[in-house]
């Protein structure tokens, strides 16, 4: 990476939502996602055992609604956004069904991208964009 100025990021260290309900958060990531979780006083959740963020992008709202929706309208009557956060699994389908399974409205399923990424998209509880993503580039080569 380019230093600019005391600026040196290296890679990205930490994410997460910041959860108004957190059972429904807790039952999206940590029961249905299978994200294994420590839990310290006051119901703070955290692991180290996700392997690092791939890809960290500041995406216009734009874009979002366009590749969600088909156009650069995000509707009314679904929350804004207010970040994305893509998971890269090892089926789509599989993990799209799970979702439905347990409630959550997808706004895009199984989607194929132009640049090669299959995609299901929804909002969290807590108003962030969840991909479900098979992104073979991102993929170890065995």
């Amino acid at each position: 990476m380019n230093k600019i100025g005391n600026l040196n990021i290296q890679f990205v260290a930490g994410f997460g939502p910041i959860v108004a309900d957190a059972e429904a958060s807790r039952k999206l990531y940590q029961h249905t996602l299978g994200i294994p979780f420590k839990e310290e006083n006051g119901g703070y959740l955290h692991t180290d055992a996700l392997e690092g963020v791939k890809h960290f992008a500041l995406w216009p709202l734009s874009q979002a609604a366009e590749s969600c929706f088909g156009n650069a309208s995000w509707p009314v009557g679904i929350p804004l956004p207010q970040a994305w956060l893509e998971f890269d699994v090892d089926s789509v389908e599989k993990a799209t069904a799970e979702l439905e399974s347990q409630g959550y409205r997808m706004l895009i399923k199984d989607r194929k991208e132009p640049w090669g990424q299959t995609v299901t998209r929804f909002i969290s509880p807590e108003g962030l964009l969840i991909g479900i993503t098979l992104t073979p580039w991102m993929r170890k080569q065995k």
